[in-house]
């Protein structure tokens, strides 16, 4: 009794690893696998307080205690496995079970069919011949020649087949001369492997390995491959390297036809409340390129952390080797379109009413181009105190910071500004007013240049400021439905700041902020210090909404404009008298219903009477996989050119199994396309593909060192993705990974269910 207990108890801790992911099986509709859910064996028998094991037969044989034979309908019940069989012997001088018959066992994780069974407690071994097995609560099943146990618990099986899928014919099928399963070590060892699609074989691997629970463990990824016009056939490998259990890392050789084999790694890791990564991209010798035989990389350093209750850290550290690597070779990192690095580093301290934070910034941008400015470092306080009137608020902000250039022709300079301010909040449910006196102070030691005679060497800028901003907030009952709310919502705010001379100041970390509506309620005009607009203006504007009984907004319209007083402004780029009328700024939102939803805003210059900006969305979302993306985008100015998009993005179900993902960009004012997607993803209850065609705009910079040799103006190809479900992936593969493969990627809307 003692040896069948104990080879049984081995069986069942055994046969529970390849189901290591049913409890986290989620299966999404439509995609339902179908899991079969056997009768338990005997599930009405009871076992006697105190006994482990009860055996029940037509006939028993019992020889001197030694040796019993129970034949005829056997079934034998332990509290956790449950056997029958035709006949079962026990040895108890030999420490020997043998079962023979059709044999049938059953635990809480496996239901298995055999024909012989055979245990011995002397040699530690147990075995069961010309097996098939079924998991419990998984669609993982298979056959096996012969199932061989050991004393630690480890799992052999020879001659063996595994899948997920079922009928006569499987869509996949992973045939080994022999699998060996360690749940201790969370190891599958597949040896002399044979994947099968449809019963043909296609792919033989000597040796692999697999999880077999739900913890991670080292090992290949699913491969991916593509091409492109840019890089040839491209083949990517992943490896994914378990170090412990805060650190691994992925290892991903990356083989280009046209360049050569690119080396990708990521390392990450947490410990307490610190996490970072450091991603290296290396390509020793690109073999498209003639004129510059030097490596091409990228590498990247993110790191988060807090220190104590009081001290942040973040760091963000990108650089690549040359300006068109992401165009060339591209990176999960950037787009591919993307003009600039950002490299950041900031130290920060919190406490109850007040912070400071050390930053140093630099951007490395892209192109032949002049370099810009880096801060080493940047250090500014802010405090705030409440007042014991009137809920007044003194704050005050100061900040240090120096500027550099790796350009010789670009002054350096030091900056010192502080700011002091009154505010004085009033907010109640229907109306809001808050008054803000600030004065700024801000000095500049500039390194002049012999041909920056326009910029001086110490500035010293004083600027007051006066800010008023009010609303009142009005609702009441829809009339044609009283379960709705329409809100009314007027505000109005007045800004004054002096104007003053301020073209001896060099540009730093300044530029133009938008103009949008929420813009036109702002207290500045550029981001930075080294602008500070001359403000005597007027904004006004007006809000209607439409809340449903859980104030979800189902309709939004927003208009308003700045009134300028004053009849100059200081422009940034060449600091002269620019006269302005006024700014008009609005934005809509509508969501009909749980599906469709309208979203618009413009923003319009009323001096040229031109537009700006604008850009208008439509969204449909049916269901989670029937989704249509319209959005029409406009921009006057950028680099000097106006920029006009159309671009629609679909995904649809086409039934249970098939899914189409497509993109079109056009580029409205050259009339040409911009991009192109097309995806179909393939998917059933064991497996899925995904298969895809791109074709898009190569965005090339002018370099130097003349890198840039010969490229075609559009990058074109296709990806190919093959995904077995039940090894380490059971739930309903995403398309996100297709809707956002485009330059522009898809922004979901906020209101919608995704």
């Amino acid at each position: 009794m003692t040896a069948s207990r104990l080879i049984l108890l081995c069986m069942a801790s055994i046969f529970t690893i390849p189901s290591a992911l049913a409890d986290d099986v989620s299966l999404a509709e439509p995609i339902v696998c179908p899991i079969p859910s056997y009768v338990p064996i005997a599930e009405d028998v009871q076992l006697d307080s105190g006994k482990d094991i009860k055996i029940t037969s037509k006939s028993t044989i019992i020889e001197k205690e030694q040796r019993a034979i129970f034949s005829g309908g056997v079934t034998l019940i332990n509290q956790n496995e449950k056997l029958i069989a035709d006949e079962l012997e026990i040895n108890q001088q030999q420490a020997t079970i043998k079962a023979s018959g059709d044999i049938h066992f059953q635990n809480q994780g496996v239901d298995i069919i055999a024909e012989q069974f055979s245990a011995s407690q002397i040699a530690k071994q147990t075995s069961l011949n010309n097996t098939s097995y079924q998991l419990a609560n998984n669609p993982g099943h298979g056959a096996a020649g012969r199932i061989d146990i050991n004393a630690e618990g480890e799992l052999s099986l020879v001659d063996s087949t595994f899948t997920t899928c079922y009928g006569e014919i499987p869509d996949w099928q992973l045939k080994a001369s022999e699998i060996r399963i360690s749940v201790q070590d969370n190891v599958g060892e597949a040896y002399n492997a044979q994947f099968r699609l449809f019963d043909v074989p296609v792919l033989y691997i000597p040796y692999f390995t697999f999880p077999v629970t739900d913890e991670r463990k080292s090992g290949f990824l699913y491969p991916k491959v593509g091409s492109s016009s840019n890089s040839g056939l491209e083949i990517e490998t992943p490896y994914y390297w378990n170090i412990s259990e805060n650190m691994d890392a992925t290892i991903t050789p990356h083989y280009m036809s046209k360049r050569g084999l690119q080396l990708i790694t990521e390392f990450r890791y947490l410990s307490n409340l610190q996490s970072g990564s450091i991603d290296l991209e290396y390509l020793h010798k690109d073999s498209e390129l003639q004129a510059n035989n030097d490596p091409r990389y990228l590498a990247r350093f993110n790191h988060t952390g807090t220190l104590s209750d009081n001290f942040r850290l973040y760091i963000d550290y990108t650089t690549i080797s040359d300006d068109n690597y992401l165009t060339d070779i591209g990176s999960q990192h950037y787009n591919s379109n993307d003009a600039y690095l950002y490299q950041v580093g900031e130290l920060s301290y919190f406490s109850d009413n007040w912070q400071t934070t050390m930053k140093l910034q630099d951007f490395e941008v892209l192109g032949d181009h002049t370099p810009g400015y880096r801060t080493v470092p940047q250090i500014d306080i802010s405090a705030e105190q409440a007042l014991p009137f009137a809920n007044a608020i003194f704050d005050v902000y100061s900040e240090l910071s120096r500027f550099e250039s790796e350009n010789p022709d670009l002054a350096s300079a030091n900056r010192y500004h502080v700011e002091a301010g009154l505010t004085l909040p009033i907010a109640t449910p229907s109306w809001f007013l808050n008054s803000e006196l600030r004065l700024m102070q801000t000095y500049y030691q500039q390194d002049v240049q012999a041909d920056s005679s326009e910029l001086e060497e110490n500035v010293s800028r004083t600027l007051p400021k006066v800010r008023v901003h009010g609303g009142i907030n009005f609702d009441r009952q829809m009339s044609f439905n009283p379960s709705y709310t329409q809100t009314f919502e007027p505000q109005l705010q007045y800004l004054y700041i002096p104007q003053e001379d301020q073209s001896m100041i060099g540009i730093y970390d300044t530029a133009q902020l938008q103009d949008d509506y929420n813009g036109l309620f702002r207290d500045r005009r550029y981001s930075g210090l080294d602008r500070i607009a001359h403000a005597n203006q007027v904004s006004w504007g007006v809000t209607n909404r439409v809340l449903n009984t859980t104030n979800q907004e189902l309709f939004r319209f927003s208009f308003g404009q700045i009134i300028y007083l004053n009849d100059s402004n200081i422009s940034l780029s060449e600091d002269i008298s620019n006269v302005q009328d006024s700014a008009l700024a609005a934005d809509i939102f509508l969501q009909i219903n749980r599906q469709w939803q309208f979203s618009g805003d413009i923003q319009y210059d009323t001096e040229n009477s031109a537009t700006n900006k604008s850009q208008v969305n439509v969204d449909y979302q049916y269901s989670e996989n029937n989704l249509a993306q319209l959005n029409h985008r406009y921009t006057r100015d950028v680099s000097g050119n106006s920029l006009e998009q159309l671009s629609l993005l679909t995904n649809i179900e086409i039934n249970k199994d098939w899914q189409f993902i497509g993109r079109v960009t056009q580029d409205l004012q050259e009339k040409r396309s911009l991009e192109t997607y097309a995806g179909f993803q393939y998917e059933s209850c064991c497996w899925a593909v995904q298969f895809a065609y791109h074709r898009h705009i190569n965005s090339y910079f002018e370099e130097p060192n003349n890198i840039n040799e010969n490229r075609d103006e559009f990058d074109s190809g296709f990806v190919i993705r093959f995904i077995v479900k039940g090894l380490n992936q059971q739930s309903r593969i995403s398309s996100d990974d297709m809707l956002n493969s485009s330059i522009f990627g898809y922004k979901r809307p906020y209101f919608l269910n995704n």
